[in-house]
């Protein structure tokens, strides 16, 4: 609890920003956005988070505009002339949807961080369990024995340390592991401090509970690596479809077409076009495949 009202102590003497209004204008909207920074482990609250949000909006969705503008410079005078509809489309329209697609996708960043957060915890949370189980197996008490995983395991010892911090500043053990769990991502390192907790609360054996704890948390981690390595063919293949097959031949093929029809091929906006969409397709299939891959170190 000290620690917590340091944080908030702190975040309180923050200078606020130019769009501190409108960021605390935003905040009830996202009544789930403080639980999200907690778990993603941000020293922000949420008014702070969504000031730099927005800022970090306008400054992008700026570039992007003025970039996009000046690619299009020519285009957009022509539609003009000849095509008022088509111009709101590609001229006006990007003013209020480019800022808002760039809003939501930082958004997205609690979660993405959560997420690595979960990644880097599951990757050490066997041996780190290992290491707990056989201190206290050899009599060690369980304060040292977080003592001593508090360093060496990468994310888990951050969160092992937390606790000991808590527990120094005078916070009951069994408390300090409640409120880590609470805003933890993993379900593995929460699960095993459970049962720690349970463990303890009720005079049981921590060791035996830890082995059990960690015989199942290896067994689901080997499940996963095999689910991962049947569904990464099928990603695999429609990655190759979508991603390679159909741009390049649909490409192809319609120039033929178009030649053979008099065309004259692509008019020479829908090149950059379909180059971008190529890409992104492409980008999302191989951000999809590292981002399902499973990382444990069993």
């Amino acid at each position: 609890m000290v620690l917590k009202e340091r944080m908030e102590a702190k975040a309180a003497q923050r200078k606020k920003g130019p769009l501190s209004p409108a960021a605390e204008m935003l905040a009830p909207q996202f009544p789930d956005m403080k639980r999200k920074l907690r778990m993603a482990d941000m020293d922000d609250n949420p008014v702070d988070f969504l000031d730099r949000t927005l800022t970090a909006t306008l400054l992008i969705s700026a570039g992007l505009l003025v970039l996009g503008y000046a690619l299009l410079a020519e285009r957009l005078a022509d539609l003009l002339k000849k095509d008022i509809l088509m111009f709101i489309i590609f001229g006006v329209a990007p003013l209020v949807v480019v800022p808002v697609v760039v809003f939501f996708y930082l958004l997205l960043y609690p979660e993405a961080a959560m997420m690595r957060r979960q990644r880097e915890m599951d990757y050490e949370i066997v041996f780190a369990g290992r290491h707990i189980a056989i201190a206290m197996r050899s009599g060690m008490p369980l304060f040292d024995t977080f003592v001593g995983a508090s360093s060496g395991y990468g994310a888990v010892s951050r969160e092992f340390s937390k606790m000991v911090d808590q527990v120094v500043l005078g916070v009951p053990l069994t408390q300090a592991i409640r409120e880590v769990v609470q805003y933890n991502p993993s379900k593995y390192f929460s699960r095993m401090l459970i049962q720690i907790a349970n463990a303890v609360s009720s005079g049981a054996d921590v060791g035996s509970s830890m082995e059990t704890v960690l015989d199942q948390i290896s067994k689901e981690q080997l499940i996963s690596l095999k689910e991962y390595s049947q569904k990464l063919t099928p990603v695999v293949m429609f990655y190759m479809v979508f991603g390679i097959i159909i741009p390049t031949l649909g490409i192809v093929l319609t120039t033929v077409i178009l030649s053979a029809m008099g065309g004259g091929g692509f008019p020479p906006i829908i090149l950059p076009i379909v180059f971008v969409i190529v890409a992104l397709v492409q980008f999302l299939f191989l951000g999809l495949i590292e981002s399902s891959r499973p990382k444990y170190l069993i």
